[in-house]
């Protein structure tokens, strides 16, 4: 019974770490610190599911952006400082896009530059991992 508990408590932060992560809004880091107060010991299993759903929301942003050409010269024009931001520095600016408001339209920029995928996702994971890390690390030492 604990077991499919646990399974739904991940899927639940792992759906809304990728909600979180495109352009709808959504609360990811206050579930997960509620989880760790009921359930401390499965820190490991929060933090591995809320990584990879937000990730996961923050790479459907970038194809968005690689794939879809509507509307891209205008979004273009209305964000200049996000992109020559991402053009100068290329993709460890996505090692920020676990910032609010601004992180979300990183990996929509990283998509519509067609920067490299493979180092995009790195960036991604590593920016993702570090912030629910330290969340993480802050809950249980709080507790």
């Amino acid at each position: 019974l604990l077991e499919s508990f646990l399974f739904y408590e991940q899927f639940i932060l792992f759906f809304s770490s990728l909600i979180s992560a495109t352009l709808l809004p959504g609360g990811s880091e206050l579930l997960l610190i509620y989880y760790l107060q009921a359930t401390p010991e499965f820190a490991t299993g929060y933090l591995l599911s809320a990584t990879l759903g937000n990730s996961l929301g923050s790479l459907i942003t970038y194809f968005m952006g690689y794939y879809f050409y509507w509307g891209r010269e205008t979004a273009q024009s209305k964000h200049q400082k996000a992109c020559s931001f991402c053009r100068r520095y290329g993709s460890p600016v996505l090692l920020l896009s676990w910032l609010p408001i601004v992180g979300d339209l990183l990996p929509l920029v990283a998509g519509w530059l067609k920067l490299p995928i493979k180092s995009c996702i790195l960036f991604i994971v590593l920016g993702k991992a570090s912030r629910y890390l330290l969340i993480v690390i802050s809950t249980l030492y709080l507790l």
